[in-house]
């Protein structure tokens, strides 16, 4: 298992806080907060019976959907993952769609039919979250195609784990982007575990960033738990993207608080180098470039009433319909 400190793990930088803008910071650290208790509630649905199949908190690595989804626009298309709920709240999602969505209501953004691994919604352009590890990126790249033969100025985010940068598709949905020149980020989310297996375990260079120039594209490593870092990378790689200049790879490094799922002990984790993770907490990082800590306060406390109310409403919503559901298979 890794000994490498936090500290090595990412590059150091001077402070890029100067470049951008107070409403940013703050719209960042909403969506990194709203996640992180997002999540917290979703755990503890689950323990209550409230949540069935599989749960893959995204605890620890916030920083990276918000910092990415923050420097797209509304018209911009992402692709999530498994553990992707946090995607899903930074490009926009309606916190009551959610919940319901994972508790398997009626009232969801999937009719309750998908659950924490498949949610997606057509009004924030997020084309899903997708089960089977690494299926998202070639959805990416297909989109990211679309775009380019409609002849529009958009860019697509594709979320995916280092886990998933092993599979055959990463890499042939790379060198299809770069062979046709699409405007696709390629968000490599490096928590350093494919489910149990350490990234030094999988890779003879650990630093993944380096597979962007051998597919004829830029790959840029950052530190995922610095939102502004991530945001700045993802502002820079979707300008290229949108002057026509091609994909990106960008690597963010970080570092899951727990197991691969909520079942999931991680007793295979190194201890020492998880309470050094969690000792530079994303959440953290952001707040302390953000001046107005009375408003970071007003944020917080909206963001939890927000919550509670869909909770309340996921509760009080009714189960699938079996016969809408039947009648929606053709030919049964």
């Amino acid at each position: 298992m890794s000994k490498k400190s936090p500290q090595k793990e990412a590059e150091k930088g001077n402070d890029t806080t100067k470049d951008v803008s107070p409403e940013i910071l703050f719209e960042m650290y909403r969506n990194a907060y709203a996640t992180r208790q997002f999540e917290l509630r979703c755990m503890d649905l689950y323990r209550q019976g409230l949540i069935r199949g599989y749960l893959h908190p995204y605890l620890g690595e916030e920083a990276i959907a918000a910092g990415a989804c923050a420097a797209i626009g509304r018209e911009d298309y992402i692709v999530s993952t498994h553990r992707g709920h946090g995607h899903c709240i930074s490009k926009g999602a309606d916190f009551k769609k959610m919940v319901s969505e994972i508790m398997g209501r009626e009232t969801g953004y999937c009719k309750g039919r998908g659950g924490s691994m498949h949610i997606s919604s057509k009004e924030d352009n997020n084309l899903g979250a997708n089960g089977i590890v690494g299926a998202g990126i070639p959805i990416a790249t297909g989109a990211a195609m679309g775009i380019k033969v409609k002849k529009e100025k958009k860019v697509v985010v594709g979320f995916f784990s280092d886990g998933a940068a092993n599979q055959g598709v990463f890499g042939e949905s790379m060198n299809f982007a770069a062979t046709f020149n699409l405007p696709v980020i390629f968000m490599l989310e490096n928590n350093h575990y494919a489910v149990s297996t350490p990234v030094e375990c999988s890779f003879g260079n650990c630093d993944l960033a380096c597979k962007g120039p051998a597919f004829g594209m830029p790959g840029v490593c950052v530190e995922g738990n610095d939102a502004v870092e991530v945001y700045l990378a993802t502002k820079s790689a979707a300008e290229r993207a949108l002057n026509g200049e091609g994909p990106t790879l960008i690597e963010a490094k970080t570092y899951r608080h727990g197991g691969h799922h909520i079942n999931d002990p991680g007793l295979y984790m190194d201890q020492e180098i998880l309470s050094q993770w969690k000792a530079k907490d994303p959440l953290d990082i952001l707040k302390k470039k953000i001046k107005d800590k009375k408003k970071l306060k007003t944020v917080e406390e909206k963001v939890e009433r927000e919550l509670d109310e869909a909770v309340e409403f996921a509760k009080n919503s009714p189960q699938p319909s079996v016969d809408e559901f039947l009648a929606s298979i053709p030919n049964f």
